[in-house]
């Protein structure tokens, strides 16, 4: 067996000794097995895998390659969500064990502490003897997502409210709405080192050096076919503008949809593409017609694809369509460049000459997300001529 990294030993000493810990290791630098080694020196007798649906196979692949002592159990994320039924016959089966080493795999898919799936995994979590959390990139929107991970782990890391967190760590604007709904938008972190401080000794962070170089190429277009398609969808949806985020997520998710599949898209990387590409995309339409047009690629969606699966046989990496989503490009990224990568890997990102490209690659490089760039543009008064823009 392949002996452990030296970040992975470094991981396992700082955590074998406690009950509760973070890995948050970049991906591909062998998180899971890090787990398995620190569930197997654990007094367990039953593990519980909480990962998202997509991942359950590769995560059995990786168990049935490095080997766990314990008796264990995989479910989805969205299962506990979703299914009422499964939810308490899970806590009962919790119940009846004695020292349960729980993990949640892609820890961010709990970050939402408004989420039934969040709501629920920390309950599970207080029958658990032991609490593990693995993610490459903790944070996607703003501190705040840190909260729920390390109130799953033990409320006595933080001891404080998310309200109190929200105070503590961020400024924030209030706002509310014409029916008298509060909300509140994040504006900056702060007191960083306090916040360091007090979740340091829990949390390994690691990040990824594996020998081998990576690059980024972006690959500009001009939409051809669907650039009037791209303008009517904008027009009839200024026809029901709303200064409301939610609107402009939809409103922005309608116009890519339009151009996902201008001709101009298939012609720049027609020569490009090999059995060694792994192109990503953001719709159903457009997987299945790059899986047509490229059967010799492996074509993903961000939604399924970028989490969990070990692709080191591929590299080249196609951004088909943008995504609005930080983490995901991330996570994509690291389906390749990880450990057990071999050979010099290559990112090509394509680009329209749209305003809303342009949008979307300026709020990825300030890791900032849309919806907080239209919120902060609408307390300024320039929502609508943000929109106007694109």
């Amino acid at each position: 067996m392949t002996s452990l990294s030296v970040k992975q030993s470094l991981a396992i000493k700082k955590l074998e000794k406690l009950r509760v810990g973070a890995l948050f290791m970049e991906p591909g630098t062998g998180k899971t097995r890090t787990a398995l080694e620190l569930i197997n020196g654990s007094e367990a007798d039953w593990v519980l895998w909480v990962v998202p649906f997509s991942t359950k196979a590769n995560l059995q692949k990786e168990i049935d390659k490095w080997g766990c002592d314990k008796p264990y159990e995989i479910i989805g994320v969205e299962t506990i969500a979703q299914s009422d039924r499964q939810y308490l016959a899970l806590r009962e089966r919790l119940a009846e064990k004695e020292k349960v080493f729980m993990v949640v795999d892609e820890s961010l898919k709990i970050k939402n502490i408004a989420a039934k799936r969040t709501e629920r995994t920390i309950e599970i979590g207080k029958r658990a003897y032991y609490r593990l959390i693995l993610n490459g990139t903790p944070l996607s929107r703003n501190v705040l997502d840190l909260w729920s991970q390390m109130e799953f782990l033990s409320p006595k890391i933080l001891k404080m409210s998310y309200q109190e967190f929200r105070y503590t760590f961020s400024d924030y604007i209030e706002r509310q709405d014409e029916d008298g709904r509060w909300s509140y938008q994040i504006m900056r972190s702060k007191n960083e080192q306090y916040l360091y401080a007090l979740i340091e000794p829990y949390v390994f962070n690691s990040r990824l050096k594996i020998g081998v170089q990576s690059s980024f190429l972006e690959i500009q277009y001009d939409l051809t076919n669907k650039l009037d398609a791209y303008y009517s969808k904008k027009e009839e949806m200024l026809q029901d503008w709303r200064d409301d985020a939610n609107w402009f997520l939809r409103m922005t998710q309608a116009m890519q949809h339009e151009y996902t599949l201008d001709d101009q898209k298939f012609w720049q990387i027609r020569n490009l593409v090999d059995e060694d590409t792994v192109i990503f995309c953001k719709f159903v339409k457009a997987r299945d017609y790059l899986a047509e047009k490229f059967p010799q690629a492996k074509v993903l969606t961000y939604g399924t694809g970028a989490f969990g699966l070990n692709l080191q046989a591929y590299k080249k990496m196609i951004f088909w369509d943008k995504t609005f989503d930080y983490a995901q490009l991330e996570q994509a990224q690291r389906r390749i460049y990880r450990v057990g990568q071999t050979e010099d890997v290559r990112y090509y990102m394509l680009t329209a000459d749209v305003g809303l490209e342009h949008l979307i690659d300026t709020n990825i490089n300030k890791k900032t997300s849309m919806l907080d760039a239209f919120k902060l543009a609408s307390e300024e008064g320039k929502g609508r001529e943000m929109v106007e823009n694109l």
